[in-house]
């Protein structure tokens, strides 16, 4: 595996390339936006939203409650306990080994590890489709709606550096390595089901395939079961961390509900999508939201229909959809959730591999600006009204 990772990297140069200059617009004019408005750009990365709860973990532990006025008073005391631990703890420990504050390796680690799913992305969509299909999926992953998520002090870009490689290693029949990183990623956040469930139960898959004579070579069955025995660790290990601090077997789920955060299987998301048909006074975020929702199904069933990937990542994509679009709470981070489903871009690379150049450079353009700018209304003009 050591030496194909080494060639899926000098084929990835490009691709990386071009990745990184995408996110590079997204940023700058975050960075123009943000003098505009007096606002330092580490504050938009690294201050915002989630990214205080992690960096508070990183400071002062899991346990340590906010600090009063709490920013979560309405979930209750230890309400940062939602949040999983692998993220602030890799804060904590290179902030430390570097010296550098944790506001500055929060986001450091973020950049790291969204270039690592970059090459992840390329590496896996170059196995199932070829070099130019990934370079283009490489490249769009850089322009999605919330693609400044990417390059922010949350976990995204931790979750999906490890969930790629899980995939990939999949792929490659690497089933000890997969299950490792799907336990990292369960450790990460709770959508963590998604590669875990992807891994276990393409190793299922595998086994029945050949049990039916549909495979001509016997899987290794004892790596595949300590795959699937070692992939959920990270993610029940940590929830039964916190329901042994609550008391209750059950008490993670019982802060997600006082976070207002439940599975009420997409009840609350039809609803959301609703609004978007019957009434007049509307965000622009909540119109992009149910755009992208609407989006979504549509290019799982083409994903699905038209050369369907490898087993192991059309169920991680099922999954993050289900997780995603099955949640109640939170309507406006469902973009930020379905960005995970990365192989859902494979039916716009494919078109785009076909494409004249003068058609991906005007569609490839568009998408950037566009992309950039609504990355700075979220940040400057809709967080301003919420």
């Amino acid at each position: 595996m050591g030496r194909s990772l080494l060639a899926s990297l000098r084929r990835a140069k490009s691709a990386l390339l071009i990745h990184i200059a995408l996110r590079a617009v997204g940023l700058a004019t975050m960075a123009v936006w943000a003098e505009r408005r007096h606002v330092g750009p580490l504050e938009i990365l690294g201050g915002r939203w989630d990214s205080v709860y992690y960096l508070h973990i990183a400071q002062s532990g899991l346990t340590t409650p906010m600090p009063s006025p709490s920013p979560c008073g309405f979930a209750g005391p230890d309400c940062q306990l939602a949040f999983f631990p692998l993220y602030p703890m890799l804060i904590r420990y290179t902030s430390y080994a570097t010296g550098l504050p944790v506001n500055w390796a929060a986001i450091g680690l973020a950049l790291v590890a969204s270039v690592i799913t970059a090459w992840g992305i390329f590496a896996v969509t170059d196995k199932i489709y070829g070099r130019r299909v990934a370079f283009f999926t490489c490249a769009l992953f850089a322009i999605v709606p919330v693609a400044l998520v990417q390059s922010m002090a949350y976990t995204e870009p931790l979750f999906l550096a490890l969930s790629v490689w899980a995939l990939y290693a999949a792929m490659s029949r690497a089933w000890l390595t997969a299950g490792v990183l799907a336990c990292l990623a369960g450790a990460t956040r709770p959508s963590g089901t998604a590669i875990i469930g992807a891994v276990v139960l393409a190793a299922v898959f595998e086994y029945v395939q050949w049990r039916r004579g549909r495979r001509a070579q016997r899987p290794p069955v004892a790596r595949m079961l300590a795959a699937s025995a070692i992939a959920p660790l990270g993610w029940f290990g940590y929830v039964g961390y916190v329901g042994y601090h609550f008391g209750s077997w059950n008490g993670y789920f019982e802060l997600q509900r006082r976070w207002g955060s439940a599975f009420d299987g997409g009840v609350d998301t039809l609803r959301n999508l609703k609004k978007t048909f019957t009434q007049v006074l509307l965000t622009l975020n909540h119109v992009t939201v149910s755009l992208t929702v609407c989006t979504a199904l549509v290019l799982f069933v083409v994903m699905t229909r038209r050369r369907r990937p490898p087993m192991v990542v059309w169920l991680y994509t099922a999954m993050c959809l289900f997780i995603a679009l099955g949640g109640a709470g939170y309507y406006y981070s469902k973009m930020r959730f379905l960005m995970l489903a990365f192989p859902l871009l494979f039916p716009f690379a494919l078109a785009l591999a076909r494409a004249k150049r003068s058609t991906v450079l005007w569609i490839m353009g568009s998408a950037t600006v566009v992309s950039a700018l609504f990355g700075g209304n979220l940040n400057f003009v809709w967080w301003a009204n919420t």
